[in-house]
């Protein structure tokens, strides 16, 4: 079957990352997503690069069609391109929710019922809808309305105080971890809703906020200094107050190093060819840390002679929780990625051939769980979206687009 989710429709009116990333995982497995986007601009995140053309500065008032992370964010959904603000437009989304299963927006607090697309308007259209709601703080509380970028929610979640050295500034992570983990909050709360919603004919609205997705996996920050009054400090690349126990330098790149549990210590010794490290005084975490300078300086030439995959497999093959830093190159070419035909290659017209990551479940052979198909062009379905679910006729599109109430997109 062409999906887990084959049947189920969603209404998308997200942008940016926390709202697309739930609608992704909802489309990928097989919903039926109509996102609907701006008309000329689109969705947001269309605009933002890097852009398969080259180009580092986008002009014009045409969407681009070829930015990574929309092209990412929004595979397997058709796009339907509409005036939100328009009183037709705003009937147009009345009669899409009707026929919906679920709707997924991110507008700040407020923004639904300013477009006059209020949660209670919506409940009266559908009452077995299911609306999910991600905002910066959620809907209610003193900060609802205030605005954030992706800094200010790893910051004000906690997770920044626990990143990075410790007597230095706290630091960001790589990527958008709060939108990203929002959006996969939103995704199984989504899920839990419809199946409430099967089961009893009552829909609901779900407040997700990106800041408690921050603060919900503070490990056990939060909960030490509940019980202890004392502030998780941060530890660096020297993880957890242990020695040999992060990341080191080494010949081609960055390793991890796991030295434990204590009774494997020896193998450490043995693959770092070393008999320094065999010394008494390191066998033990509480050694090992009262000595950490002294190991590590034992442990740096062996790892700058070497490069990180075979530093990587000889712990592995010993017992030990050794690791890599991987690039992206390294993700592309890594074997066990590739034994299990993680990676999937799709064509846009405009983006030409690209390397997507694969899906983030596998089900036994025998179920089709997995849909994959490129993002659109913006507008390509607006026809095709409102013939589906509503039935509209040719006619009644072309109306529409020739009062400015819809676009279409003519391909390229």
């Amino acid at each position: 079957m062409p999906g887990l989710l084959e049947g189920v429709k969603v209404l998308d009116l997200t942008h940016y990352i926390a709202g697309p990333y739930c609608t992704k995982l909802l489309s990928g497995l097989g919903a039926d997503v109509i996102k609907v986007e701006r008309l000329g601009a689109g969705d947001r995140m269309r605009w933002l690069g890097p852009f398969s053309s080259g180009a580092e500065v986008i002009t014009g008032d045409s969407a681009p069609e070829d930015g990574a992370w929309f092209l990412y964010l929004n595979t397997a959904k058709q796009s339907l391109a509409l005036d939100l603000k328009s009183p037709r437009g705003r009937r147009v989304i009345l009669e899409l929710a009707a026929k919906a299963d679920i709707l997924v927006e991110n507008f700040a607090p407020g923004g639904m019922d300013s477009l006059g697309l209020p949660y209670d308007d919506l409940k009266k259209a559908n009452p077995a809808l299911v609306v999910t709601s991600i905002s910066n703080f959620g809907q209610t509380g003193p900060y609802r309305d205030w605005k954030a970028s992706e800094l200010n929610l790893y910051a004000i979640g906690g997770l920044m105080n626990i990143t990075g050295e410790p007597e230095q500034e706290p630091l960001r992570e790589g990527m958008p971890l709060a939108q990203l983990g929002a959006g996969q909050n939103a995704f199984a709360a989504t899920m839990a809703a419809l199946m409430y919603a099967e089961e009893t004919g009552e829909g609901q609205q779900i407040d997700v906020s990106i800041a408690e997705y921050a603060t919900n996996i503070l490990e056990n920050a939060l909960m030490q200094f509940s019980y202890s009054g004392q502030e998780y400090s941060r530890v660096g690349n020297r993880g957890y107050g242990r020695a040999a126990w992060g990341i080191y330098p080494c010949q081609d790149g960055h390793v991890g190093i796991i030295a434990g549990p204590d009774q494997r210590w020896p193998e450490v010794a043995r693959i770092m060819r070393r008999e320094e490290l065999s010394d008494p005084r390191f066998t033990s975490r509480a050694g090992r840390l009262e000595h950490a300078d002294e190991v590590d300086a034992y442990m740096l030439p062996f790892l700058i002679d070497n490069d990180k995959i075979d530093i990587f497999k000889a712990g592995q093959e010993s017992g030990l929780g050794f690791s890599f830093v991987a690039t992206m190159e390294d993700i592309l070419q890594m074997e066990q990625l590739l034994d299990r035909d993680y990676f999937v290659e799709l064509k846009h017209p405009v983006a030409g051939k690209l390397t997507y990551p694969g899906a983030p479940i596998m089900p036994e052979d025998s179920v089709d769980a997995w849909v994959f198909k490129r993002a659109p062009l913006l507008g390509e379905h607006t026809a095709e979206a409102l013939t589906s679910w509503l039935g509209y006729s040719g006619a009644q599109v072309s109306e529409l687009v020739d009062q400015g109430v819809l676009a279409q997109s003519e391909g390229v």
